[in-house]
């Protein structure tokens, strides 16, 4: 590249913008099309986005890991039978299967629960496999210091948000949190979002009914502003019977120097 050419780069008031946002700006051309740089990494970016939607999560794994950690788990499926029905008929991923339903029945009845924790794949497996267990390390002992009990953490196979309810209305719980797998972007292919619904109820609760706490991720919001979010979100619920739009978050965002030094001091604490 010439010197000429050097300059007007170094000039294009763009190139500043890039470091305050992940968005596709500033990217330059190459005659009438983007430059061979920019169009790999668009292509990259994109394959990585395919592969968080259609790469299975491991819920073995998952399982072993919650196990680690001292809580049972229940791994459980929607009426969703594959990844292709999944995508194609959302209104399946909200509706337990019947071999699920037997399960909760037969292995799980007459417990007496406050909240209900639900891990579902959702449309990132990537997210889930990156981000749920060392939220849930953290989340499930706050949960259990503040006096609520919790039935098994159910693993939920092609889930939707709402399978949530379903659940949470099994186990007579006051309390849903769901950590899903959110839709991959193109800047963000493991997106984790979390849902809070208070007194959660199948075929009643709807989206203006949750709380959502979402883009948590390596360039998104930490685990630790994550955590203080929800356990906010829940002492006002208790407080006001109530989720949704009618409850604000009022939480203040606190920087961490870079998400991996967070996520340090987030297992330290």
């Amino acid at each position: 590249m010439d010197k000429d050419k050097r300059s007007e780069i170094a000039l294009d008031p763009w190139h500043s913008l890039t470091q305050f946002t992940s968005a596709r700006i500033a990217l330059g051309r190459a005659g009438m099309s983007l430059p061979t740089r920019a169009c790999l990494e668009f292509q990259l970016a994109h394959a990585l986005a395919r592969d968080a939607v259609n790469i299975p999560l491991d819920f073995p794994t998952l399982a072993q890991k919650v196990s680690a950690l001292g809580y049972q788990t229940l791994t459980v499926q929607t009426q969703a039978e594959n990844q292709a029905m999944y995508l194609q008929r959302p209104d399946l991923g909200r509706v337990l299967s019947a071999t699920a339903i037997d399960s909760l029945q037969q292995r799980h009845t007459n417990l007496q629960t406050d909240a209900v924790v639900v891990v579902a794949d959702g449309l990132s497996s990537k997210a889930i496999e990156q981000h749920a267990i060392i939220f849930l390390t953290s989340l499930l002992p706050e949960l259990q210091t503040q006096g609520y009990s919790l039935p098994p953490i159910c693993l939920v196979k092609h889930g939707r948000v709402a399978i949530g309810d379903a659940i949470a209305e099994h186990f007579a719980a006051r309390l849903c949190i769901v950590l899903i797998g959110e839709r991959p972007g193109l800047s963000s292919p493991d997106s984790m979002g979390i849902y809070f619904t208070y007194q959660a109820k199948s075929g009643i609760s709807t989206d203006a009914d949750r709380n959502c706490i979402s883009n948590i991720h390596h360039n998104g919001l930490g685990y630790q502003n994550a955590l203080k979010k929800l356990l906010f979100l829940i002492h006002e619920a208790e407080k006001l019977q109530l989720s949704g739009v009618n409850l604000k978050d009022e939480t203040t965002y606190v920087m961490p120097d870079t998400f991996q030094q967070a996520q340090t001091n987030f297992l330290l604490d």
